[in-house]
């Protein structure tokens, strides 16, 4: 066997055999030549970071996967979305959610009973996505606090980590995380709740409109078809800005930013289907939200709880 840097010997492949070095994972290449992911330094250069969505389906309910998406999507572009469980989880309950929301479902078999093969499943292929550089950002959705452990290792090399869990969440798991974000089903019937109010507003304001029409004489009824669409305000524009203006000193997010976070969440996403010319002009039609163009002649979009409050 050959000699080779500070005389440790070199396997068939050239890879140095020492004890002075750290513990590597063998991944094809060489253990110096590994870089480390600086997902910090991505974001501030304006490239898009690459997030990974990793679901373990045998520890929370499927409800829970849109509102994950909203949160990984805060980070950057969603590339990789995997669902890990059994056959009698995927198979029932998760078909649906995973078909829909465009996850790669990952069977794992029980080989013997009481023994969880999805979870190992998930830790491997977190750590295989992390060394291919596939993504720099992940977000785990799952209570179990099996993996804490998980969260610790990307973290030390240098990936940022988010946990998307139930309320019984343990602290180890909240802890071990660069963030973590709490779902609950009532928040989710609250949310649908509103949408379906919001959904009923235009029909009311349709009917006076009516009224006019009828006693106008030439009218032709085929510009009927031409009329404009009611314009409407989705709660989720208002819950998107209070997202990222959250992660703002300033409690503020660009237009630009935000609409990109919105195409995030939903790609089929389009002012114009609400009723709007453009996204400008939705955001102003919100009593909650803020809008100010500022002296660089960006726009800037806040809440407008605290601060409209103080402008009444």
């Amino acid at each position: 066997m050959e000699s080779g840097t500070r005389g440790c010997p070199l396997t068939p492949a050239g890879f140095a055999l020492t004890s002075e070095q750290p513990n590597h994972i063998y991944t094809g290449t060489r253990m110096s030549s590994l870089p480390r992911i600086n997902p910090v330094q991505d974001s501030a250069s304006g490239q898009d970071v690459s997030v990974a969505v990793l679901v373990d389906c045998d520890n929370v309910s499927p409800e829970i996967l849109p509102y994950a998406l909203r949160m990984a999507a805060q980070f950057g572009r969603v590339v990789v979305r995997r669902g890990y469980g059994n056959h009698s989880t995927l198979a029932n309950r998760w078909q649906d959610a995973l078909v829909r929301l465009a996850f790669t479902p990952h069977l794992q078999y029980q080989y013997a009973s009481g023994k969880n093969t999805a979870d190992i499943a998930l830790a491997l292929d977190a750590m295989e996505i992390m060394f291919d550089q596939r993504a720099e950002t992940f977000c785990l959705v799952t209570s179990d606090s099996d993996f804490a452990y998980l969260c610790r290792k990307l973290r030390e090399r240098g990936a940022r980590v988010c946990i998307v869990g139930e309320s019984k969440t343990p602290e180890a798991l909240r802890n071990a995380s660069d963030q973590f974000f709490e779902w609950s089903l009532t928040d989710m019937e609250a949310e649908a709740s509103a949408d379906s109010e919001e959904k009923a507003l235009p029909k009311k304001e349709a009917q006076p409109s009516a009224e006019p029409v009828r006693s106008e004489a030439g009218r032709e009824p085929g510009k009927e078809a031409n009329k404009p669409a009611a314009k409407r305000r989705p709660r989720f524009v208002v819950e998107a800005v209070s997202l990222l203006a959250s992660e703002a000193s300033d409690g503020k997010v660009g237009l630009g930013p935000l609409g990109q976070y919105l195409k995030r969440t939903d790609p089929a996403f389009s002012p114009k289907g609400y009723g709007h010319s453009g996204l400008l002009d939705m955001l102003k039609t919100y009593d909650l939200l803020e809008v100010r163009q500022d002296s660089g002649g960006g726009w800037q979009v806040w809440v407008s709880d605290s601060k409209g409050q103080n402008g009444q």
